[in-house]
């Protein structure tokens, strides 16, 4: 079950990555990917693994919330 948590965390994590040019909610869905790999890297002892997702993660989350300012309204 554990395997299958880490699988699918670095499932999304890698189809956020992919997809996050198209909308701004993929970067978010990084960031909790990110997290989420963070979580199940440090339940599996990997550590090192542990810091880069969490850094990926809090970087993730900062261009969510940087991109959320600076993204143009749509006027009709």
């Amino acid at each position: 079950m554990l395997t299958a948590f880490g699988s699918v965390a670095v499932g999304v994590m890698f189809m956020s990555h992919w997809f996050e040019a198209r909308a701004r909610w993929f970067v978010l869905s990084f960031a909790v990917a990110s997290a989420a790999t963070a979580v199940y890297s440090g339940l599996v002892a990997a550590y090192p693994i542990t810091v880069i997702s969490a850094l990926w993660a809090v970087v993730a989350l900062r261009r969510f919330i940087t991109s959320s300012r600076t993204e143009p309204t749509l006027q009709h």
